[in-house]
């Protein structure tokens, strides 16, 4: 079986990577391949990257409000192209009414201020699982 491949970015304007970075790194260390976008990146961008780079689950970093505007649009390229690519959020900007609202929307998870590190890669391995198989 393949390893888990997952996206990294930060999504719009947001200039806060260092979360992101950070992240990536878990999820190399958890022995997942990362393909790390940066920042400033639009949902179109996104989509393209996880299919040309075959992605299992789509991960952004949110540290700044963007996200709320840009959510929307990536979910509905996604479903506009047929892709069920699980995508999660996470940052220290988001609430847990935010994240209600998100997984309402279809985000598959969402990780805030409050997460312990340690989950982030075991919930990754989890939504991405049926797709590596």
């Amino acid at each position: 079986m393949r390893p888990l491949r997952v996206l990294i970015g930060t999504l719009g304007l947001d200039q806060h990577e260092v979360g992101a970075i950070a992240v990536a790194r878990q999820l190399r260390d958890a022995g997942m391949e990362v393909v790390y976008l940066g920042r400033f990146n639009l949902p179109p961008a996104i989509v393209k990257a996880a299919v040309d780079e075959t992605v299992d689950v789509i991960g952004l970093s949110c540290h700044s409000w963007e996200y709320l505007y840009y959510v929307d649009e990536l979910l509905g390229l996604l479903r506009e192209r047929g892709l069920d690519i699980p995508v999660v959020l996470g940052g220290s900007v988001i609430t847990a009414a935010d994240a209600r609202a998100l997984e309402a929307k279809g985000v598959a998870a969402t990780f805030g201020p409050t997460t312990v590190a340690e989950e982030i890669p075991e919930a990754i391995r989890r939504l991405g699982a049926a797709r590596a198989g």
